[in-house]
């Protein structure tokens, strides 16, 4: 279990990397997507293609300190801030979405995500 922290540091930064490439993976997930494109796939708008890649830069550099930072205060701070990240998602996810349906799905998994990453400080001193 120790390595736990840089476990989820790891999929936090690998999936982080993948909506700043592809943001209709999260745009999708929240509703956010225009309608299909000419080959029928999902399109995204400039204005959520530029939200979403300053969430993945954000997610990536936490996700990425937590694989990296040395153990103790650096690595505890790295948690701190993916879980005040994900709750701060959470809130304005859940509040905030124009898709009412996607809301509890999507900040229940930024709740959860918190929590593993909350729980897995224990294993950062």
């Amino acid at each position: 279990m120790h390595l736990l922290p840089r476990v989820l540091g790891a999929i936090t930064a690998a999936y982080s990397l993948t909506i700043i490439v592809r943001p209709v993976v999260l745009a999708r997930r929240c509703g956010l997507t225009d309608a299909a494109g000419p080959d029928g796939s999902d399109t995204v708008s400039p204005g959520v293609r530029t939200l979403i890649a300053g969430i993945g830069a954000r997610d990536a550099a936490i996700g990425t300190a937590m694989v990296f930072a040395p153990r103790g205060p650096a690595l505890q701070t790295a948690i701190a801030a993916r879980v005040a990240a994900d709750a701060a998602d959470a809130l304005v996810f859940g509040t905030g979405l124009p898709a009412r349906d996607r809301r509890p799905r999507v900040a229940g998994f930024a709740v959860l995500w918190a929590a593993l990453c909350a729980v897995s400080a224990r294993w950062a001193r």
